[in-house]
């Protein structure tokens, strides 16, 4: 059930960030980040039902505010990164930082994974990396030859940023229920609020990319929902390996949508992911 929850919301999260990147190129970033919090809110306001099996755990929606602000923050910088630079790099290098911090807090903090897991967390990483790799490269500014990938920077402070989203959203007790995700609803807003009343940028919609934000919050809420079920049924550094392996979503989708080219690398990296998500299930 585990390797089903984790790679579930892998899925989601790719195709969340698909969705979001593709609509930031066409409207403000903050504009999207908040439009899509506000359809995935109408979702979280029809699981309210299953909330009221469970009472409210403060301590819970605490770690899942915390989640929030750190998810926030992250992906507003993802969003930013797939507009300004290419898919296929700044997803995957995300998912790298991502996942590298759940697994160093998590054995740090007594977890012992068997070898067979570790060998599949390392495939896992080595997946995401493969990913990345094809034979164009990101565009850099003129004049600066050998400068970093645009989108570069975007993409390692999300990733720190997701790290911490995984590590506090996994300390939610495990009879907390929803609570935890109502927590992060209100910590990822609390941030997007404040980073629009900062900037001021104009929150219309581009005519046409409505329902591809509105996907995109939608899909978000329930990766968000199928990596909290997952932490509580597994190791936190396998659960984060399994979820960041969600570049792999993205690229396919840009190969199914966009028609792009999947290099030799990339499909190296698919089946990587997948001898990977064998192993982790096997450990």
């Amino acid at each position: 059930m585990v390797i089903v929850l984790g790679l579930g919301a892998a899925l989601a999260y790719g195709a969340a960030d698909f969705l979001g990147g593709l609509m930031t190129k066409r409207t403000n970033v903050l504009a999207v980040v908040l439009l899509s919090q506000v359809v995935g809110s109408v979702l979280m306001l029809a699981a309210v039902p299953l909330l009221l099996d469970t009472p409210w755990d403060r301590a819970a929606t605490g770690a899942g505010a915390a989640a929030g602000v750190a998810g926030g923050l992250g992906v507003t910088l993802l969003y930013r990164g797939l507009a300004r630079g290419q898919m296929s790099v700044v997803a995957p290098v995300t998912a790298v930082v991502a996942a590298s911090i759940p697994v160093v807090v998590g054995i740090a903090s007594g977890e012992r994974p068997t070898w067979v897991a570790l060998i599949g967390v390392a495939l896992g990483l080595a997946a995401v990396a493969l990913v990345s790799l094809g034979h164009e490269t990101a565009p850099v500014r003129s004049g600066t030859e050998g400068a970093r990938p645009t989108g570069l920077l975007e993409a390692v402070g999300a990733g720190l940023c997701f790290g911490g989203f995984f590590i506090f959203l996994g300390l939610a007790g495990d009879d907390s229920g929803l609570w935890p995700l109502v927590g992060a609803r209100g910590g990822s807003f609390a941030v997007i609020v404040a980073a629009i009343l900062v900037v001021r940028p104009q929150l219309s919609p581009a005519p046409g990319t409505m329902a591809g934000i509105g996907g995109a919050g939608v899909l978000d809420v329930a990766a968000n929902l199928l990596y909290l079920l997952a932490t509580r049924r597994g190791l936190l550094s396998l659960v984060a390996v399994l979820t960041s392996l969600y570049p792999a979503s993205t690229v396919v989708l840009a190969r199914v949508v966009l028609h792009e080219r999947l290099h030799r690398p990339q499909v190296a990296g698919l089946a990587c992911a997948g001898l990977a998500a064998t192993l982790i299930a096997l450990g």
